[in-house]
């Protein structure tokens, strides 16, 4: 859940790396070094086409898949974990599985442990601890629990690259102003054309997301030209003072 204008990068997140613990049934047991290998050929690029109950046209897709392991295995139930790109079907990997086997598949559970920097394991809370923090709040005038539930904005770009810029170019960012290379500080290595990115201030506040149009190696060696493409503006206009002046009309 995001709140007023976090709402704005949900969708970076949403649409992040996943990862998924589910439960495999076979239909029929095989060995467990049989089973390892087969699950090794699905790591990396894979072709995946949407089973016949998905929200999405059933055309063949290229996912990534980060890692798969096998935590438990019975000869019947396998327990997987799997990191994987958004839009990637667990109920189809597993009956591809079971294809390469020649034993059938299907997938019996399934659970999302991670979607983007938001994993179980990191402190996320139920919709009844945010009720009781908020009740805690309004009654009793404490704020502790509603701290704790509530973490700042800039948690949810956690996975992206960074791109921090000077004072002077956040207020022509907030108006729609593409980053230029002069205005950037600093920003992290391996940034790809295409990539998207966080635009942070100084202060670590975040400004914008943004489309890489040039490599880290290309924004360091320029000295000018625009390097990231706005895609959504967070940070809220007239916070910061303005770097630029108007023209004015000579009267004649």
């Amino acid at each position: 859940m995001a709140l007023q204008r976090m709402t704005r990068v949900i969708g970076s997140v949403v649409h992040s790396t996943k990862e998924y613990v589910c439960v495999m049934q076979l239909h029929r047991p095989v060995e467990e070094e049989r089973l390892r290998e087969a699950l090794k050929l699905f790591v990396g690029r894979i072709y995946q086409r949407p089973p016949l109950r998905s929200s999405v046209k059933r055309s063949l897709r290229v996912k990534t898949v980060n890692d798969i392991e096998l935590l438990e295995y019975t000869g019947k139930y396998a327990l997987l974990r799997i990191d994987c790109e958004a839009g990637t079907y667990m109920r189809k990997l597993c009956w591809d599985v079971g294809l390469v086997l020649g034993v059938g598949a299907h997938m019996r559970e399934l659970r999302r442990t991670r979607t983007g920097p938001f994993s179980e394991r990191n402190g996320l809370v139920t919709l009844q601890e945010v009720s009781e923090a908020l009740y805690r709040y309004r009654e009793e005038g404490k704020d502790d629990l509603l701290r704790r539930v509530v973490l700042p904005g800039e948690y949810s770009i956690c996975h992206l690259p960074k791109v921090v810029v000077r004072d002077t170019a956040v207020e022509s960012i907030v108006h729609g102003a593409n980053l230029a290379v002069p205005g950037i500080v600093m920003l992290h290595e391996g940034i790809r054309k295409g990539d998207t990115v966080a635009i942070l201030s100084m202060k670590g506040e975040l400004v914008a997301l943004a489309e890489a149009l040039m490599t880290s190696e290309e924004v360091m060696q320029a000295e000018r030209g625009e390097a990231f493409k706005l895609k959504r503006v967070v940070l809220e206009p007239g916070l910061y003072p303005k770097a630029w002046k108007r023209k004015t009309q000579k009267q004649s």
